[in-house]
């Protein structure tokens, strides 16, 4: 029964995934090298094997069907994810005046990316129970109480970044279940309204300087704006098959910052070239496209929502990841699914894919 079951699993979704991963790792083996340690380069094989393998596992039950029969389980897997998010603030070492993981010996827990999970799961339960009764500004506010308060938690941190993406994957499961236009033009005005008040009342210093970097990146170009410039430098010097396997200038200089996470598709352009910016974009479409499919065919709601959530998810980190690194967008400290240096972002998005793929099988 199990091989007959990973034998229909879908394999365009998993091999675009180990596609990102392996280009992904030979960066990061890359940029290891250049700084003299491969512990990094070790651990995100580690990663890798504990993520793919939870990934084929949960494929082959029925675990997602369960949690939608017993929604109480969602409900605390979210409250011990919000539990996690206020411990950062008196558990979590500062590291770069952030308090974002829990330390365990030489590995670290991003509760974040526990949330992501936690919130596409809960949201794809209300929202599969009251789609039909979307008209109701009522039931769109509720459903906004499960994003503000994790939202609020991250953006104390401050991780602006995780907290964006939470708001991204409430929006697009609200436009999905068929929101009315009177309800979204609401929304957007009450947005435009928090937003401008965030600038003035909110926002940090650093983040607003990183805001005004982007739109004027010549203002600061040896603090602020250094990372952006370099990243824009190291992806237009390159050419369509790049200058070589460690042959980077930016990443092996050390010009580069963060190269193994916010800034891992530029470290990737300038020794692969555009090919391997074409093999990445080609890749993730066909990842999201199986998703999306997964979500349509699926006549369950709650399936659908979920697999939508997910792929929401994947979609904005992409956008705002290298729309960044191009200096199409600010740098907010969002890494790239699968490719970026990170444990916990790794194994939740296996685990995320390993729940999708359950789908088919009985949706």
């Amino acid at each position: 029964m199990f091989f007959s079951r990973f034998k229909s699993l879908d394999w365009p979704l998993i091999i675009s995934s180990l596609v990102l991963f392996f280009l992904g790792l030979l960066s990061i083996y890359s940029s290891s090298l250049a700084h003299h340690n491969i512990s990094d380069f070790r651990k995100q094989i580690l990663f890798f094997v504990i993520g793919f393998s939870l990934m084929i596992i949960l494929s082959a039950f029925d675990f997602l069907r369960i949690l939608k029969n017993y929604p109480v389980l969602i409900f605390l897997f979210y409250l011990f994810v919000i539990l996690l998010l206020i411990g950062l603030f008196f558990f979590a070492p500062q590291i770069r005046g952030v308090k974002s993981w829990y330390k365990i010996g030489s590995f670290s827990i991003d509760p974040a990316e526990l949330m992501k999970l936690a919130l596409v799961l809960i949201l794809a339960k209300y929202f599969s129970r009251r789609h039909i009764e979307m008209y109701r500004l009522g039931n769109i506010l509720i459903s906004s109480v499960y994003l503000i308060v994790p939202f609020i938690l991250l953006f104390l941190q401050p991780d602006l970044g995780s907290a964006i993406v939470l708001f991204f994957l409430w929006l697009s499961i609200l436009i999905i279940s068929g929101i009315q236009l009177k309800h979204f033009i609401i929304l957007f005005l009450i947005l435009v309204l928090l937003a401008s008040l965030s600038w003035i009342y909110l926002l940090k210093d650093y983040q607003k300087q990183r805001v005004m970097s982007f739109l004027y990146p010549q203002i600061s170009p040896l603090t602020i704006g250094w990372n952006q410039i370099q990243s824009k430098i190291a992806i237009g010097s390159s050419t369509f098959l790049g200058k070589g396997f460690r042959r980077g200038s930016q990443v092996q200089n050390g010009f580069l910052p963060e190269s193994q996470t916010d800034f891992v598709f530029a470290s990737i352009v300038e020794e692969f070239g555009l090919l391997g910016g074409i093999i990445i974009f080609l890749s993730y479409f066909i990842l999201i496209y199986r998703i999306i499919r997964i979500a349509l065919l699926s006549r369950n709601n709650f399936f659908r929502f979920f697999s939508a959530g997910i792929a929401s998810i994947l979609i904005t980190q992409f956008f705002i990841n290298i729309g960044g690194n191009l200096g199409l967008l600010p740098i907010i400290g969002i890494s790239l699914p699968l490719v970026s240096y990170g444990g916990s972002n790794l194994i939740l998005v296996f685990i995320s894919l390993g729940l999708i793929l359950e789908i088919p099988d009985y949706g």
